[in-house]
């Protein structure tokens, strides 16, 4: 079976670049195709990979400055030159489900898009933009161009043939925005190995790049308003704004290695996890070494948290309902052992697993496509 990887962009180590990287782990012949790739920034998985970047790697600055540049990558993405092959597996959070594909001698390679998120800058504008940029003349100008990026989303959703969602909410947010049925298959979470559990320290933990929407904020201003000791570790360009709101108990590390990461998870009294992500990888990684989260009631931590048993929930996104789960977080007792079990669920062997039952699949081309459709006329009793 030949295979050619798709991502939207390969310049910077998130939770999407984890999954492309765990797909090679599993098609390590395959191409990677992308808009823009930075090799100083690619996950271990990745390094050796062949990868291909459109035109747009040779413009001069877009790596630093590749969010001015959006306007241009609907056009560069259906612009890519995809060999000819059997699959293409895209891994889209915006623009990668739109790689056109072309026939080679009668033969179209099936297109099975993995998606983190229907593009958050179309259809979720204000809270993705939110302290984005202190330019308003540019804010403005995207503004402008968020219709025409929706009717470009919304066409190129008719060329995938599967859609896989990394959650219950992206698969529910799938169906709405594209009227398209879509197979759960969660993201992979490396379970890092434990030899007993180590006692915890008395701080709470965030790791997360800085940026608006991932609602830092309200872990800074409830744990400074309760006086209690929190941690904040990664980078991005909310940083400035987040440090003008923390109080003396609220620590900025920045951006630290990954043994450094496992060291502050595995010693936290909890992990603060905010926002409404799609899925949400870093909870399992925590619940891995055995700690409890604190989540916002929504995204995919619904899919991974168990009240009292894993976690606790806050319902509203205020700091007020934050600083009562925290409250309530210190009044319950956690075992470490049930905490990791519920993390092995979402091991690697699992994507692995249904990743490939889902490509041997389709490939015999036996109208997937047509099968999915009525899939999903039934489901919503059409």
């Amino acid at each position: 079976m030949r295979i050619v990887l798709v991502h939207d962009y390969l310049n910077q180590r998130g939770g999407a670049e984890r999954v492309v990287a765990a797909m090679h782990r599993i098609y390590p012949e395959a191409e990677v195709h992308t808009l823009l790739v930075d090799r100083t920034k690619l996950w271990e998985p990745l390094q050796d990979a062949v990868i291909v970047p459109s035109f747009l790697q040779r413009i001069p600055l877009i790596r630093n400055h590749f969010k001015l540049f959006f306007w241009l990558y609907p056009f560069a993405i259906r612009h890519l030159k995809i060999p000819e092959c059997d699959v293409v597996l895209t891994s889209s959070s915006a623009y990668a489900k739109g790689v056109r594909l072309k026939v080679h001698q009668g033969h179209r390679p099936v297109h099975v898009c993995y998606c983190h998120n229907p593009m958050r800058f179309a259809w979720d504008f204000h809270r993705y933009m939110e302290h984005e940029t202190k330019n308003r003349a540019l804010a403005l100008a995207a503004k402008l161009l968020v219709p025409l990026l929706r009717r470009w989303d919304l066409r190129t959703s008719r060329d995938v043939d599967i859609f896989l969602a990394n959650s219950t909410t992206v698969q529910k947010r799938i169906e709405k925005i594209y009227g398209r049925f879509s197979e759960v298959v969660f993201p992979p979470v490396d379970i890092a190995p434990t030899v007993g559990w180590a006692a915890p320290e008395d701080y709470f933990l965030v790791v997360s790049r800085l940026v608006s929407y991932k609602r830092i904020d309200l872990a800074v201003r409830a744990c400074s308003r309760l006086h209690k000791r929190l941690i904040v570790i990664g980078t991005g360009p909310d940083k400035e704004r987040l440090m003008s709101l923390a109080g003396p108990t609220v620590e900025f590390l920045g951006w630290q290695p990954d043994e450094v990461v496992r060291e502050y998870m595995a010693r936290c009294k909890a992990l603060i996890f905010p926002g409404e992500e799609d899925f949400g990888i870093t909870p399992v990684e925590v619940n891995g070494l055995g700690r409890p989260v604190v989540a916002y009631q929504g995204g995919g931590a619904l899919d991974t948290l168990v009240e009292g048993l894993n976690g606790v929930f806050f319902p509203r996104a205020t700091v007020q309902s934050l600083k009562e789960a925290l409250t309530l977080f210190e009044r319950l007792d956690w075992d470490s052992q049930e905490i990791r079990n519920l993390a092995l669920r979402f091991a690697p062997s699992r994507f692995e697993s249904e990743l490939k039952a889902v490509l041997h699949r389709v490939v015999p081309g036996n109208q997937v496509r047509a099968e999915e459709e009525q899939e999903f006329v039934r489901r919503i009793g059409g």
